[in-house]
């Protein structure tokens, strides 16, 4: 402008945080609550998208809290291209508040008959009763 020298445009963006999904780079990742019932005897859920749609999503008999499960193609769009990332939820198994007596009396009858049926406890306990009984000796 008025024969002066040209400069440099300075363009700064920043993303709003979305309610529901996190990204990372192309990638979209979506915490899922599922009842404690349908992670352990499995099930089918639906996830929304970012585009607004809904995905149908089969919960696996087992499945812990954590687990994470990938929508392919159901991320962000890569710049410059016709692929998009992916999608990724985590399950998180929730536990069931304000049980009535005769749900904590089936919970505990459940409980009873499941000794060995938690992999990850049994294991972590397993390791915790070896480590003390080495500090004894």
């Amino acid at each position: 402008l008025r024969g002066g020298p040209s400069g440099d445009l300075y363009i700064f963006i920043e993303v709003a945080e979305h309610p529901i999904f996190q990204r990372e780079a192309e990638n979209l990742f979506c915490r899922v609550p599922v009842s404690m019932i349908d992670a352990a005897l499995g099930g089918d859920i639906e996830v929304p998208t970012i585009d607004g749609g809904r995905s149908r999503v089969k919960i696996p008999p087992g499945s812990q809290s954590g687990k994470q499960m990938r929508l392919r193609g159901k991320g962000m769009p890569v710049l410059r291209s016709n692929a998009a990332g992916d999608m990724y939820i985590e399950l998180a198994a929730e536990t069931p508040v304000n049980l009535t007596s005769r749900q904590k009396e089936l919970l505990r009858e459940f409980d009873s008959l499941s000794e060995e049926n938690n992999p990850e406890s049994s294991g972590f306990f397993r390791k915790v009763k070896s480590f003390w009984d080495g500090m004894k000796g």
